[in-house]
């Protein structure tokens, strides 16, 4: 069972909405759903360094967090709910130096007022290199 609020995705529009935001200066792009899961890539380049010409930390979770906000607001009606971060947790796992990250999250629990998705990312050769998870309060637009 899908538990999206639509049917159809548009994934450019949903990639669009981080254009003028952090999202759109990592070049996060959404790219795939399934019907509990929404995927998102981001390069790995001086955008997303530390220092070393490692894959910063921060950028990791700056897509774990945008994937799973897109993926949480795509679940409620946006004319009445929208989401927002209430705790993030992130274990880096694995250095990338260059490519294509790939995040995935997957819904634990979508209720009425909060949410719950863990994110894996994972580089080129499909190997874990962040393990997150989220928690997002759902709240009614004229809060937001």
């Amino acid at each position: 069972m899908s538990i999206w609020h639509h049917p159809e995705i548009d994934f450019d529009a949903a990639t669009s909405f981080g254009d003028n935001s952090m999202p759109g200066h990592l070049g996060i792009r959404i790219t795939a759903r399934g019907d509990n899961w929404l995927e998102a890539t981001m390069p790995v380049d001086r955008r997303t360094h530390q220092p070393f010409g490692r894959l910063h930390g921060g950028a990791s979770v700056a897509l774990a967090e945008t994937v799973a906000s897109v993926a949480g607001a795509l679940t409620v009606d946006p004319a009445e709910k929208v989401v927002v971060g209430l705790e993030i947790n992130a274990n880096h796992i694995r250095p990338v130096r260059d490519g294509i990250v790939t995040a995935r999250a997957i819904a634990e629990a979508i209720g009425r007022t909060t949410q719950v998705w863990t994110i894996r990312i994972t580089d080129e050769r499909g190997k874990l290199v962040c393990l997150s998870r989220i928690t997002l309060a759902v709240i009614p637009v004229q809060q937001a």
